[in-house]
């Protein structure tokens, strides 16, 4: 695949590149052994996390079609936090090592709670929550479930999951497409960076990219429950958990970003011009932004 890219348009070259360095995890970043561990969540599903640095605790949730490796590791952000930070990667039910139901009723609002249940498995009263794309939302489903358990929280490409701001048809189109093993190109040409839509070859090589070893159907009824992970405008404007908001001038989703300021209490958002989705983690001032704020407010420098 790599070899191949030169014969490709140059757009697609640094779209695919990006993807490589967000879902094929090779370790190069790697200073220290993770320690590896997994917990049992209160309906049965397995949840595999990994622990590396000491200090105040940040738990990493990733995108959709991602894991703790992909979306943390590979791009060098769990070895830049943990010099401060004791740094906890999930792999999200659904992603990864951990259990994979097939019942959208087990995803949305749950995912949320996992946090909850991983915190309280660790005996850990509060943390830092770190969220990109898919976990971004989760994370801002976790500020309004359960506010006395974080210490601060940065929504990463994401914003506000809300019906209004939401592309239903689009979730309907991707879960449809998985379930009947078509792969994940209707998420493919949403955040496709280029202004002329995917070719049907870029389609079907950057979702096998993004599509990986999951499993289609587990996949499907994490897009299904989305709608769980809704948060109401009363819980923005009482919120007391400090939030970054940091998403790509060029990521098509930033309007649910956008839509949070002047809503949400505590908010602050941070856009990195010239980013999008696929290429905001992969920016030097994602994580200098991002430790800044953390920082701040443990005063930890």
């Amino acid at each position: 695949m790599i070899r191949d890219t030169k014969k490709l348009a140059p757009m697609f070259a640094a779209a695919l590149a990006a993807l490589i360095a967000l879902f094929a995890f090779t370790g190069a970043y790697a200073q220290s052994e993770p320690v590896k561990e997994t917990f049992e969540a209160s309906d049965g599903t397995t949840i595999h996390y990994q622990v590396q640095g000491r200090g105040d605790p940040i738990v990493l949730l990733h995108g959709i079609t991602s894991s703790g490796d992909s979306n943390w590791r590979a791009t060098g952000i769990i070895d830049r936090l943990a010099e401060e930070f004791q740094v906890i990667a999930v792999d999200q039910r659904g992603h990864g090592q951990s259990g994979k139901p097939h019942d959208p009723a087990m995803y949305g609002e749950q995912m949320a709670r996992d946090v909850v249940e991983l915190l309280n498995h660790m005996k850990l009263q509060q943390a830092n929550v770190i969220g990109y794309s898919m976990g971004g939302y989760i994370t801002m489903k976790l500020v309004a479930l359960a506010p006395d358990r974080l210490m601060s929280a940065v929504v990463a490409g994401a914003g506000w999951s809300h019906a209004d701001l939401r592309d239903q048809d689009l979730f309907d189109d991707l879960a449809g497409s998985l379930e009947a093993g078509k792969g994940v190109g209707p998420l493919v040409e949403l955040l496709w960076p280029a202004e002329q839509p995917p070719t049907p070859e870029q389609l079907q090589a950057m979702g096998n990219m993004m599509l990986g070893t999951n499993d289609p159907m587990a996949l499907a009824a994490v897009v299904r429950g989305m709608a769980g992970l809704d948060v109401s405008a009363a819980l923005l404007r009482v919120n007391q958990v400090p939030i970054l908001n940091i998403i790509g001038s060029e990521d098509p989703l930033k309007p649910s970003a956008d839509a949070l300021v002047g809503v949400m209490g505590d908010h602050r958002l941070h856009v990195i011009e010239g980013a999008n989705h696929l290429t905001t983690l992969l920016n030097p001032e994602f994580i200098d932004t991002v430790r800044a704020f953390l920082i701040e407010l443990c005063n930890c420098a």
